[in-house]
């Protein structure tokens, strides 16, 4: 049993997930401090026993609740917030427990990802949820240049440390004028909705940055937009133009000039392994 838990309010708990944590056998937990909080805030005692389940552990631990399930124990899952196996622990435990036969149901509860993208105003009949993009830079705008001409919607999770530097990132690659939304603390007391092009959010977030839980919502490329070169091929190009007899500002430039990138990013990418 997924159960999803409320993202900060827990006025949004669902009455049968109240159900699933006083009746399971077993409750897995993401934080089990956390668990005993939405607990006591709810008004319910977990009836089963308790065991961590976050992403250090999941995989030895799966085996185990995999067993249980053999026992004939109703085996939940829990997370911080939100629905488990959405960039949460839970998918290796759906895998596992439909390859040995068992069943696999949910309470379904609140999403960060489709709230953020409610909240954004940007278009939501298609979209495509990222997760977390690659910590390292350099993976990042890998996988950016990858998504430059994806035409739905985007949709990512990111943490506060790293939010100004991916938003510069998206900017670069994506476009300055390309729509977006932070959104940070979605039910939570202190909930914010920032709406702006990426450049002004790149802007805002070096100058303010945003804490606590961020989704980042991306607007789709526009109609026709062809897809930015993978880094070795800008590479290339810039090598190619040195070559010709350009310097390597004035080639970094019109590499940069030639896939509307910025300027710094294309100098970044071939500066980054010397």
């Amino acid at each position: 049993m997924l159960a999803g838990a409320p993202l900060g309010n827990t006025g949004d708990a669902s009455a049968r997930l109240r159900e699933v944590l006083t009746s399971a056998d077993v409750v897995a937990a993401e934080d089990t401090r956390r668990l005993a909080r939405l607990a006591r805030d709810l008004g319910v005692t977990v009836g089963g026993r308790i065991v961590s389940y976050f992403e250090g552990n999941e995989e030895r631990r799966t085996p185990e609740l995999v067993e249980a399930l053999r026992s004939g124990a109703v085996v939940a899952v829990v997370t911080d917030g939100g629905m488990p196996s959405v960039s949460d622990p839970g998918y290796r435990l759906v895998r596992a427990a439909l390859d040995a036969g068992f069943p696999v149901t949910a309470a379904p509860g609140p999403s960060a990802v489709t709230t953020a993208l409610a909240l954004s105003g940007l278009p939501s009949d298609r979209f495509v949820f990222e997760g977390f993009l690659p910590r390292s830079g350099s993976g990042r705008r890998a996988r950016l240049r990858e998504l430059a001409a994806e035409p739905r919607t985007l949709v990512f999770f990111e943490a506060p440390h790293r939010i100004a530097g991916s938003c510069e990132d998206l900017a670069a690659i994506f476009g300055a004028d390309r729509p977006a939304a932070i959104c940070r603390e979605l039910t939570k007391t202190y909930e914010e909705i920032r709406r702006d092009t990426l450049g002004a959010l790149a802007a805002g977030a070096t100058a303010d940055p945003p804490r606590g839980e961020i989704t980042l919502v991306v607007a789709g490329a526009p109609a026709g937009l062809a897809a930015t070169p993978d880094d070795d091929t800008l590479r290339a190009e810039v090598a190619g133009r040195e070559a010709a007899g350009a310097s390597r500002r004035d080639a970094i430039q019109q590499v940069a000039d030639a896939h509307g990138l910025r300027k710094r990013a294309v100098y970044a990418l071939v500066h980054e392994n010397r």
